[in-house]
Parts: structure tokens; sequence; C-alpha cells
């Protein structure tokens, strides 16, 4: 009966051992799990701001691009309106003159 109580003892104390051990695995996988998330959350974030600074530095390259674009546009009308404007002056007398010998 002392042996066969001895050896219940040692299976309690067995059992508990492995319960000890499964604890802490579980606790060792939540960690794992929340430091794998915490992680991931930071790489994501370190994306983010670096598809941010690209998307600024695109921006800012683009965005000289556009203005000095409107501003050939601009020139380049302006220019357009003078030769038409200088057309009109030299040759309305003589549409004029044209029109009024046809009458």
């Amino acid at each position: 009966a002392g042996q066969q109580s001895q050896g219940i003892q040692t299976l309690l104390e067995a059992e508990k051992e492995a319960s000890k051990i499964v604890q802490q695995a579980r606790q060792y996988r939540v960690q794992k799990l929340k430091d794998a998330r915490t992680e991931a959350t930071k790489e994501i974030e370190e994306y983010k701001q670096a598809k941010e600074r690209e998307f600024k530095a695109f921006e800012a390259s683009h965005a000289g691009t556009t203005v000095s674009t409107q501003t050939a546009v601009d020139r380049e009308t302006e220019i357009k309106l003078q030769e038409i404007t200088k057309s009109y002056n030299e040759n309305k007398d003589a549409v004029v003159k044209k029109l009024l010998d046809r009458v």
C-alpha cells in the first residue's frame, strides 16, 4: 500500500510538473503572438511612412513639372495671341479695301 501511495504521489507530481510545463508553453505562445503583432505593427508603420515619403517626393517632383508646363503653355499662348493680333492689324485695312471694292 505504501508503494502504491508513493506511485500515486509520483504520478500527481508528474501531472503537476506537466501542467506547469503546459502553462509555461501557453504563456510563451501568448508572448510570442504579442511580440509578432507588435513587430508586424511596427513594420506596417515603417512601410507606411516609407510609402508616404515616396509619394511626397513623387508629388514634389511632379508639382514642379506641372508649374513649369503651365508657364510654358501660358507663354506659348501669349506669343500666339500676339502673332494673331499683329496679323490682324497688318491685314485689316487690305481686307476692308477688298470688301469695299467688291461692293
